[in-house]
């Protein structure tokens, strides 16, 4: 049994204590990928059976747009404890994607010592090298033996992120030198700082580029890398793993950015996370609108029904094709509709050619829509003994899958280029379109191919 259907299983039979020592001994990474396979409402459950320490170290890998949907979750009292023990950086880096009110309300809960570190942080311009630098880090003095040194490691290390690498400054914090965990441990206990220190320092300023900073860290295979403000001052460091994130951002951004998508990108990922864990209004303004709109194009549908109502009633057995040619246009609609959404995202769809890519998408509507509606045909002929059925029901099927595939990539496509959500809003135009028109093309080939029966 996996992971996973380990914790199914524990949450389907409500065996609470097993699942409790089930995520508290699983690997961290396992436990990722479990949250993004549970839904969110079920999250909140997984954190409170896992163990403070636990908890943390979890909470710190998870992105930031998961990091928020947690917080709006926890009861108050939960929130801040979680915050309150997060790096400087990582909380700096959850409060830009936080709303205001609730990241004033977090930074109010933090003691003063906790809540200073973080404001500095947030004071430096975004994607600089002081926003995401750590100000946790383990500081020695050059005239310090090599067993003072390691005392004031033992002292200092229990609370800092980065104790495998450790800085060298005088009273003031002009960085001076650089010295490893492992030269201080094989050093003897008698020696000085200054004697195995390297006073050849690789670092970078307050104000430097993050991708710069990740890049140096990468190229040179360094831990840590310091940060020095204009007085060459240690004020903080950047691990390897903040470096990760800052790379794996800067390059998802640098390919939206190279199909003309960044905006679009944070555009859609503020809706996102407005229609997952907003509020009921807000959801409310963003969905109700287009439901109405496929409310008055049902109403529209039934009218049309209603209009043919003596077709109907001279041939019943045409009722029964209605939910065919109706559901296969809608989902037909619903496919061509994600496929273009999803290739437009990730810039495999170029704006400028738009059109060459629906007419391609028209021409594979039109192909499955000749192969269903042949299909749909003879079984409609054989099922009520009349060929003429068969010409009606096959040739409406074609004609509605081709039209609703055609939709499936021109609505949304509409639908960005005015800045409205697609997402929410392409399925009910698709939808209210293809139903009305899939159903006038039906009654017209019905009256067409079997007027002699009315």
């Amino acid at each position: 049994m996996t992971f996973y259907e380990e914790v199914m299983q524990y949450l389907e039979t409500n065996n609470v204590q097993s699942l409790k020592e089930s995520v508290n001994e699983a690997n961290n990474l396992d436990i990722i990928q479990l949250i993004d396979d549970i839904p969110p409402e079920q999250w909140i459950v997984l954190f409170r059976l896992l163990n403070k320490e636990k908890a943390l170290e979890v909470f710190e890998l998870l992105d930031t747009s998961m990091q928020q949907t947690l917080i709006s979750m926890f009861r108050e009292e939960r929130a801040v404890e979680l915050f309150s023990q997060m790096e400087p950086d990582d909380r700096a880096r959850l409060l830009d994607e936080l709303p205001a009110k609730v990241a004033k309300k977090l930074l109010s809960s933090l003691s003063k010592e906790d809540r200073d570190k973080t404001s500095i942080l947030m004071g430096y311009p975004p994607e600089t090298a002081g926003r995401i630098m750590t100000p946790e880090y383990v500081r020695l003095r050059r005239d310090q033996t090599v067993q003072q040194a390691l005392e004031n490691v033992r002292r200092q290390g229990k609370d800092k992120e980065m104790v495998y690498t450790l800085y060298v400054t005088d009273a003031t914090r002009k960085l001076e030198g650089v010295v490893s965990l492992r030269e201080l441990i094989i050093a003897s206990p008698e020696q000085k700082v200054e004697e195995i220190m390297t006073e050849k320092i690789v670092s970078v300023t307050t104000e430097t580029d993050q991708e710069e900073v990740a890049r140096l860290l990468q190229d040179l295979d360094l831990l840590a890398v310091p940060v020095v403000d204009r007085e060459d001052r240690l004020v903080g460091i950047i691990t390897i793993d903040d470096a990760v994130d800052v790379l794996e951002q800067e390059t998802t951004e640098d390919i939206f950015d190279k199909v003309g998508l960044t905006s679009f990108a944070s555009q859609e990922s503020g809706r996102s996370q407005r229609l997952v864990s907003g509020s009921l209004f807000e959801v409310w303004k963003i969905r109700i609108p287009f439901l109405i709109i496929t409310l008055i194009g049902g109403l529209l549908a039934g009218a049309v029904i209603d209009a043919y109502e003596e077709t109907l009633e001279a041939i019943a057995a045409v009722a029964i094709f209605i939910p065919v040619i109706m559901d296969m246009g809608g989902n037909i609609g619903t496919q061509s509709s994600t496929i273009f959404t999803r290739a437009y995202v990730l810039g495999h769809i170029n704006v400028k050619k738009f059109a060459s890519h629906w007419l391609r998408e028209l021409t594979i509507g039109l192909s499955i829509g000749a192969l269903m509606g042949i299909a749909a045909g003879i079984i409609a002929s054989l099922w009520q003994q009349e060929p003429n059925f068969g010409y009606a029901v096959g040739i409406s099927l074609t004609l509605t899958i081709t039209l609703a595939t055609a939709l499936g990539y021109l609505v949304p496509f509409i639908l960005v280029r005015m800045g409205f959500d697609q997402a929410a809003g392409s399925d009910p135009f698709i939808t209210t379109i293809k139903d009305i028109s899939g159903l006038f093309i039906y009654f017209f080939f019905v009256n067409i191919f079997l007027g002699h029966l009315l």
